[in-house]
């Protein structure tokens, strides 16, 4: 199943299901139980919004052993946890625009796992069903500024350096996917999540035993190999399990205009 949020004309944002080329809407909750309301939406009369609102925007870091190399770090014992504000987020096909102190601004595909319920402190082996689905993200980086790990939150904290959807799907095997990355139609990364060095149970229950997690938010987990920076006029889509709708952004530098 996938789930979306979207918007149509001045109504207010609502959630939905694609199914092919069209949008069934529904009442009631993603999280818990919902039903068809009836309304059918072609793709062409709405606008893709973040397919959920999460209180918080947690990430992995160095989670994938090639990437781990690539920039010259240790793999780690315990995953590596931080956040972004949401102030961070973008809707898709949104831009993202580079800050005014920036020197290097870099893609980061990702996949991330949306929590399906209010969870604290849950054990591996339970982690699973806690989690509705996964859906495609953007962990926007200012490298230059990254490579300091003092500056970690304030090199990925700029406003518009985050971005996910446009669907939840709940089919994919978190565990047992692919995560690719395209910069103006081009593939730059590819990654296998059974590669990654915590696979989502390990990295859930690590999580929710240093706070309390809610339905809709959304934990990252970490970038393969091949970042690279982006410029003026770049679109970057990205893909994860080979579902059709890909995360789409595109940047804009205004220094360059």
């Amino acid at each position: 199943m996938k789930f979306v949020r979207f918007s149509r004309g001045k109504d207010p944002a609502a959630y939905g299901i694609l199914e092919g080329k069209s949008i069934f809407g529904i009442k009631g909750s993603i999280y818990n139980r919902f039903e068809k309301t009836g309304d059918r939406f072609e793709l062409s009369e709405v606008r893709f919004l973040l397919p959920c609102e999460p209180s918080k925007i947690l990430l992995i870091g160095i989670n994938y052993k090639e990437h781990i190399a690539e920039i010259g770090k240790k793999v780690p014992d315990v995953p590596s946890l931080f956040m972004k504000p949401l102030t961070t987020l973008i809707n898709p096909l949104e831009n993202i625009v580079y800050p005014e102190v920036a020197r290097q601004v870099d893609y980061e595909g990702e996949m991330a796992i949306v929590i399906k319920h209010k969870i604290h402190g849950v054990s591996v082996e339970d982690a699973r069903s806690h989690i509705l689905g996964v859906t495609p993200f953007n962990d926007v980086t200012e490298r230059i500024m990254g490579y300091d790990q003092e500056l970690l939150t304030y090199c990925k904290g700029f406003d518009t350096f985050a971005s996910f959807g446009p669907v939840i799907d709940t089919d994919v095997d978190p565990d047992d996917t692919v995560v690719r990355t395209f910069l103006n139609g081009q593939k730059v990364q590819e990654g296998f999540t059974k590669e990654m060095v915590f696979d989502c149970s390990k990295i859930v229950s690590y999580v929710s035993r240093c706070m309390t997690l809610f339905p809709g938010d959304i934990i990252s987990t970490g970038t393969p190999v091949h970042v690279l920076p982006m410029k003026d006029g770049d679109r970057v889509e990205i893909e994860v399990g080979g579902i059709p709708e890909r995360l789409v952004n595109f940047v804009y530098d205004p220094k360059a205009h």
